[in-house]
C-alpha cells in the first residue's frame, strides 16, 4: 500500500518537512517512490509554510494512496479534496 506522509529534514530545532509517497514498509526518512511537496512550520505567512504539487497529489490519491492524519489536514488546507 501506498502512504503520503512526512519525512523530516533541516537541521536540530529548525526541520522542516517533504511530503512524500511511500510504501508503508518504507522507514520514516526512507527513500519515497516521489516527493511531492514540502511543509516548513518557521515560515511567517500560512501560505508559504506550505507547497504541493497539486496534479501529482491527485495522481497519487486516484491510485489509492492513503494520506496520514497530517498529510490529509494539509492538503485539505490546499483545497485538495480526499
Amino acid at each position: 500500500m501506498v502512504r503520503i506522509r512526512l519525512t523530516r529534514c533541516g537541521r536540530r530545532n529548525k526541520a522542516y518537512w517533504r511530503i512524500g509517497a511511500f510504501d508503508s514498509r518504507t522507514r520514516r526518512d526512507g527513500r519515497p517512490l516521489e516527493y511531492l511537496g514540502s511543509y516548513d512550520p518557521h515560515q511567517e505567512a500560512d501560505e508559504d509554510k506550505v507547497s504541493v504539487k497539486r496534479e501529482r497529489v491527485e495522481y497519487w490519491l486516484s491510485k489509492g494512496a492513503q494520506p496520514t492524519e497530517t498529510v490529509a489536514k494539509l492538503l485539505r488546507k490546499q483545497g485538495i479534496e480526499l
